[in-house]
């Protein structure tokens, strides 16, 4: 186990999705499986952005809520932060946002509405 001090740099996470604070403060700490997302499309640069839909897997992590997930799948929330992909990870720690407002527009990307629906405490506008 490294303990050694480490500083990363990148770009500033833009959480224009959120439509207001409610339900920031309660997030959840949860375990991203990374084998749902695929890494030329959804983190090219070594970050997956915020605000990225997910929906929870039968092996209790989280994964991308895609398109086509409406009948299988519930939005369970939201990732509420950045987070970066060490090189060869397949499952990384991450936050939920599971209550409050997203404006929709603003996703890293397309939630349909039938998607949106399935999110039980979450308002799209």
């Amino acid at each position: 186990m490294d303990l050694t001090l480490k500083t990363d740099t990148f770009g500033q996470d833009d959480q224009s999705w959120l439509a207001s604070a409610e339900g920031t403060d309660r997030a959840r700490t949860i375990t991203l499986d990374l084998t749902t997302f695929t890494a030329n499309t959804h983190y090219p640069d070594g970050w997956i952005k915020s605000g990225y839909a997910l929906k929870k897997l039968g092996s209790g992590k989280y994964g991308l809520f895609s398109t086509g997930d409406e009948s299988a799948a519930v939005i369970a929330g939201h990732l509420l932060t950045a987070v970066r992909i060490p090189s060869g990870a397949t499952k990384v720690a991450g936050a939920l946002m599971w209550h409050g407002a997203v404006i929709a527009a603003k996703l890293p990307h397309t939630t349909n509405a039938a998607g949106q629906a399935t999110a039980k405490q979450i308002s799209y506008f």
